[in-house]
């Protein structure tokens, strides 16, 4: 299937498929770095890893037809910005904040 093509001098679709993608890396770097904590908070931290995965995942799914989306509405000249994407990565990072927070704060060391 060929690409759509776009006459924008500045790049736009590729600029914000390059930011959702530097997004996906840091939710599988800050997987990683939940994958530390393991030996302290034992069974906590899967549901630390799972928030952050669904994030990368569901950004990596739809990142092509977000891109899509950006190329018609130039082409179209009616592009809309994807609240929804953000908000939902926002509310992500917000959830795995209180997650993390509670871990260090409430969960017993042994």
């Amino acid at each position: 299937m060929p690409e759509p093509e776009h006459h924008d001098a500045g790049l736009q679709p590729e600029r914000t498929s390059l930011a959702w993608s530097r997004t996906t890396l840091a939710m599988i770097v800050a997987t990683a770095m939940f994958l530390r904590w393991f030996p302290e908070y034992g069974w906590f931290t899967g549901t630390l890893v799972a928030v952050a995965l669904c994030t990368a995942l569901g950004i990596y799914i739809t990142q092509q037809l977000r891109y899509r989306r950006a190329v018609s509405g130039i082409a179209n000249e009616r592009i809309h910005a994807d609240a929804a994407a953000a908000a939902w990565v926002a509310g992500s990072v917000v959830v795995l904040g209180a997650l993390g927070l509670f871990a260090v704060l409430f969960l017993a060391l042994d």
